[in-house]
């Protein structure tokens, strides 16, 4: 913590008691500009917290929670040449926004409170070159739990870079510094805060290369409308947060959130944390993003490896995916006379796909990269061979920006039949999409649900219960086929109400997770079939033994029939052999029909073990 004792004997106690009583007369300390160079919240109760962490951050011993004094402690520091902070700066170059905020608000006199030379941080913004910024937004990516509802960065665009070039600018990123190998632990200890969150500049070509080649993420670009002097204070704050970290929250103060205050640094006038108060997902903020007036240019697309290569070969005829295929596996067909009564053009589209699959390989399989390398050397050194520019494609997206798909939390009103008794149902989900939900902005086949309820009147009865709580439901659908071979999962945990022996409403305890195999047919519209392997293991009174845990399958379909109107149908089989004996036999046939962005209508039938249940649900997102 710096002291301001030492600040304080060696400054113009006059001048710097002048610039205090002007700063409190002006009520600077109250200004929303200094909270959001601050962080700043309102507490419930009154008074103001940092959510920044790192006490190097405040120049005040009490600075987190008393803004007039960190504004004080802030002014009499600006007189000293102590070095403060994690980049050990003077505090005039170490928190160089505060310094000129204040000096533009009060007229600091240059000759009484001499400028310090701030050398790294302008050596570090004439690297940017800044012309512009672009929000940047890589899709879900569902084998990592860090990353399974997108994320957000910013690029800051130079001047004279075109859309070849931009691949070259740097990013500012913020994530959690975990350590390796994490796994899904990562989204257990982010839930409640366990690591540390800071603020990076990387080139954005290794962004690109993780997001795009290595997880196969599409990314949106949407260019932001500020001015030269917004991204100037934008990036003058940035290098404040050189000195700050913050405790990562998964599902609050994350990627997303805090870019966005980045955002109102540069434009007070945008509102946008403020409407995050218990959760931020990035779909969201880019949402929002989108619809203050003005903000937004131009969106750009840059598609993924995986996108790339199936747009590419759904465009081949029967025989050129023949030869794409054996030619994956034997380089040296494409000197045979066969493969050659093709059209240069056409060998040279084939040629160029094969070796963009045989890279994509070569990463997603380690332990044969190297003959992955060997086999895409030979398509390269035969594609030089023929004097054919490659084929520029429009490659368009599987998934449509994510501003155009439905908000994140979803509410119902629902009226249903079970068994001998009819029943009235609200449902609500704080996020995020399902199988069934309109699949438009978001990751097709995926599924992930948090912290769902389920709350049931029924009438025969005259009971009020919560029928079905959810934890979490997350399910990934990765269709196979000669090319692509991932593995399709799922895991869930939370609550339902079961019929079972006697007793016929009995809260269920379940946990339940199966690996599996998809594959894609189109000969409706689309339809992709799936299959799991799965254990499932309850708790509940309901059962002789009060448990049983056992393992089964399931099968099922996924249909699009039209744009807004999607089915899904599924049986399964579970066998338990701990705790209770018993098996089950479960189906369900359920549809969704879209009404609009946020709003659509669903009607479900579910079974399970002689319980028979028709729901029909007006659900609608915000």
């Amino acid at each position: 913590m710096a002291s301001t004792a030492g600040a304080i004997e060696a400054a113009d106690d006059s001048y710097l008691a002048d610039l205090i009583r002007r700063a409190n007369e002006a009520k600077l300390s109250d200004d929303r500009y200094w909270h959001l160079l601050l962080h700043y919240r309102q507490n419930l109760t009154g008074g103001y917290t940092s959510e920044q962490d790192d006490t190097g951050f405040f120049l005040a011993s009490n600075g987190k929670t008393d803004p007039r004094a960190e504004l004080e402690a802030t002014l009499a520091q600006f007189f000293s040449a102590e070095l403060v902070g994690r980049s050990r700066q003077p505090a005039q170059c170490a928190f160089v926004a505060r310094y000129h905020w204040l000096s533009e608000k009060l007229g600091i006199d240059t000759g009484r409170l001499p400028a310090q030379r701030c050398e790294r941080f302008e050596r570090w913004v004439g690297e940017f070159d800044a012309q512009s910024v672009s929000l940047i937004f890589p899709s879900a990516f569902m084998n990592n739990p860090a990353s399974m509802f997108g994320h957000t960065l910013l690029r800051i665009d130079q001047k004279g870079q075109t859309e070849q070039t931009r691949i070259l600018a740097y990013t500012i990123n913020y994530a959690a510094d975990v350590p390796p190998d994490e796994g899904v632990l990562f989204a257990v200890r982010g839930i409640f805060g366990s690591y540390r969150g800071y603020f990076s500049t990387i080139p954005y070509y290794l962004k690109v290369q993780e997001y795009r080649d290595i997880e196969n993420r599409d990314i949106w670009e949407y260019r932001l409308n500020f001015s030269d002097g917004q991204i100037r204070r934008m990036l003058m704050h940035a290098w404040e947060l050189g000195n700050a970290s913050f405790d990562y929250y998964f599902f609050k103060e994350n990627c997303s959130y805090h870019l966005l205050s980045l955002l109102e640094v540069a434009d007070p006038s945008l509102s946008l944390t403020d409407r995050f108060l218990f959760w931020t997902v990035p779909a969201d903020t880019v949402r929002l993003i989108t619809q203050q007036p003005g903000l937004v240019g131009e969106i750009a697309y840059r598609p993924s490896r995986s996108t790339q290569i199936r747009r590419k070969r759904a465009t081949l005829s029967d025989e050129e995916r023949r030869w794409m295929e054996r030619i994956t596996q034997d380089p040296s067909l494409i000197r045979s006379g066969e493969f050659r009564r093709l059209s240069p053009e056409r060998q040279a589209f084939v040629m160029d796909l094969t070796s963009d699959y045989l890279r994509y390989r070569g990463v997603a399989d380690e332990e044969h990269a190297a003959s992955y390398k060997e086999k895409n050397r030979a398509i390269l050194t035969g594609r030089s061979a023929l004097r054919v520019k490659p084929d520029e494609m429009r490659i368009i997206p599987f998934a449509s920006a994510p501003e155009q798909g439905h908000k994140t939390s979803r509410a119902g009103l629902g009226v249903g039949w079970r068994n001998d008794d009819t029943y009235e149902e609200l449902a609500i989900r704080a996020g995020y999409h399902d199988l069934l939900d309109p699949e438009i902005g978001y990751t097709p086949d995926a599924q992930i649900e948090l912290l769902s309820a389920k709350f049931r009147h029924y009438n025969r009865k005259d009971q009020t219960r919560l029928e079905q709580f959810t934890l979490a439901n997350v399910l990934s659908l990765s269709p196979m086929d000669s090319l692509f071979k991932t593995p399709s999962w799922k895991v869930s945990a939370g609550t339902q109400t079961i019929r079972h022996n006697a007793c016929t409403l009995c809260t269920n305890w379940n946990l339940n997770g199966g690996i599996g195999a998809a594959t894609e047919t189109k000969l409706l519209r689309r339809e992709v079939y799936f299959a799991f392997a799965e254990a499932d293991a309850n708790y509940s009174q309901a059962y002789d033994e009060r448990h049983r845990v056992g393992g089964g399958g399931t099968i099922g379909m996924l249909a699009e029939l039209t744009d807004r109107w999607k089915l899904m149908a599924s049986g399964s089989y579970l066998g338990y052999v701990l705790g209770e004996r018993s098996d089950d036999v479960r189906w369900f046939v359920g549809q969704r029909y879209t009404l609009g962005q946020n709003l659509a209508v669903r009607l479900e039938y579910n079974h399970r073990d002689h319980d028979n249940d028709v729901l029909f649900t007006v659900q609608a997102f915000f």
